[in-house]
């Protein structure tokens, strides 16, 4: 007997008498990954339902409004340590098209190093007469992080609307005379407009990033405002009316995501919400996977907090079923990063007992197979293939980087699933701002080196995950029954292992 084969009969031994929770536990992921996968078809469905419907409540033309009914504007740019950026975003606020005696121009900088010269400097240079004004804050603290600089920048805030572009954004002349033709109902008290994306090309990374927005820009916030559901502000590139802010309790920052919480407390309130994706508001992707982790920590990180805090109140107001429904899945989706990690962790003992609920290799394990793929996976490949086919981008080529998307969603389940933890054990963390690099990747981030073993353990944790991916699918050949998981236990592998090899590269790369 081989060593290979007294391990896996000792393997066999062992696992055996937890066979029946592992079996549970199997199904109870399934049922998870199907619910939102299911869900995902949902909107879908919803999308095209109502993608023809007219906008309601519908704009002016913004050719035809009167100047002088126009409402004044602060357009606010919350930054910090934005160096690459920081004149960018100035300047392009500098051009809007936008009357200058209602504009005003509000840079929020929390700055620490000399990127807080860069922006004064660029305050004072297009600071001219007859121009809008022009107003920049520098704290020494970062008290409230955005959500504390935003609400700081209110109490000298002259505008009725308030505009918000991130420092990586670069808004066109036309925008904010676009959305303000929104504001003419009363109702209504934020606009947003869709993200472009400065660097799509710039590398796959950045590819499949941009179809990951997409689906969420152009079938998400489609689907559910025009539907009459509700939808949240992305924190940038939209304008709030004043007095929406305020009476939904101005920006608050006990979650990590400002712009989600305001959102949905401001439509408990009942304010409309309007969604424009004929405006789209172009900015920069991360070009590293160790910004892009660090981003969807946060977004994830603060979407259970805010589910956290505000679902209880949501479920229990007077909003409709359906809106309460759409609620529910939109705040907790994150909650499926945890299943994709604890389903690749019950793909090695899978080979030595049976956790199916039925037998592998026969008709009714091929269907029971297949139906959780068209419920479970292919139903995130449908979504971002037809948000593609909306924007006239070849269908065709988006399938063929479905594997590569598919991968790197599993790839940063392990940095999604901590988030997830930490929300729903109470861990706080700072707000961490993405790195910008002005669509250029030339320069790397400096860190502390005392620090880098904390940097390079996500990236061991993920490839060891990859390994045993490696592992699994070896074992996969040795079992006829199994072949078939082969290209699944690939997309994990692949995922983990360019995730976790990007990660310590990155950790290893920098000071």
């Amino acid at each position: 007997m081989t060593i290979f084969s007294s391990i896996s009969s000792w393997l066999e031994v062992v696992l055996q008498p937890i066979a029946a929770p592992l079996t549970i536990c199997y199904l109870f992921v399934l049922a998870v990954l199907v619910i939102y996968g299911l869900h995902r078809y949902w909107l879908v469905f919803l999308y095209h339902r109502h993608a023809r419907g007219a906008l309601t409540p519908r704009p002016l033309n913004p050719g035809a409004v009167d100047e002088t009914s126009l409402p004044a504007i602060t357009v606010q740019l919350p930054m910090y340590n934005e160096k690459q950026v920081a004149r960018r975003v100035i300047e392009a606020a500098a051009n809007f098209d936008y009357p200058h005696d209602l504009l005003q121009i509000q840079v929020l900088d929390d700055s620490t190093d000399d990127s807080a010269e860069v922006a004064r400097l660029a305050c004072e240079q297009l600071r001219q007469p007859g121009g809008p004004a022009i107003e920049y804050i520098h704290r020494d603290n970062r008290d409230g992080f955005k959500a504390g600089a935003l609400q700081e920048g209110l109490q000298t805030a002259t505008g009725e609307m308030i505009a918000v572009f991130d420092a990586d954004f670069v808004p066109a002349p036309p925008t904010l005379r676009l959305v303000a033709s929104y504001f003419n109902d009363d109702s209504v008290g934020m606009v947003q407009v869709r993200w472009g994306h400065l660097n799509r090309f710039s590398s796959l990374l950045t590819r499949i990033q941009a179809i990951l927005l997409d689906g969420h820009f152009v079938i998400e916030h489609t689907a559910r405002n025009r539907a009459g559901r509700w939808f949240n502000f992305n924190g940038t590139a939209g304008v709030w009316r004043r007095t929406c802010i305020e009476d939904a309790g101005g920006w608050q920052h006990d979650t990590l995501t400002e712009d989600m919480d305001l959102s949905y407390r401001a439509q408990l309130k009942g304010w409309k919400f309007v969604y424009d994706p004929s405006i789209v508001c172009d900015a920069e992707l991360p070009p590293h996977v160790t910004d892009f982790k660090s981003q969807q920590h946060r977004w994830t990180k603060g979407s259970i907090q805010t589910a956290i805090k505000l679902l209880p109140t949501i479920m229990t107001s007077d909003a409709s079923l359906a809106t309460k429904i759409e609620a529910w899945f939109h705040l907790t989706s994150p909650i499926v990063y945890p299943f994709v990690v604890l389903l690749s962790l019950l793909f090695f003992p899978a080979f030595f007992v049976n956790i199916y609920p039925v037998e592998s290799g026969t008709a009714i394990g091929w269907l029971f197979g297949l139906t959780l793929f068209g419920l479970a996976t292919a139903s995130a490949g449908t979504f971002y293939v037809v948000s593609q086919i909306e924007q006239h981008k070849s269908g065709l080529r988006t399938i063929l980087q479905l594997p590569s998307l598919m991968a790197l969603g599993i790839g940063i389940s392990i940095n999604n699933s901590r988030a997830v933890l930490e929300a729903l054990l109470g861990i706080r963390s700072p707000f961490v701002r993405t790195q910008k690099y002005g669509t250029s990747s030339a320069e790397p981030a400096v860190r502390r080196t005392s620090k880098r073993l904390q940097r390079i353990a996500p990236g061991l944790i993920e490839l060891t995950l990859g390994c045993l991916m490696l592992l699994c699918i070896t074992l996969s050949f040795s079992q006829e029954h199994s072949l078939v998981s082969i290209p699944f236990l690939a997309l994990f592998a692949a995922g983990y292992l360019s995730v976790g090899w990007g990660t310590l590269y990155r950790a290893l790369g920098t000071r």
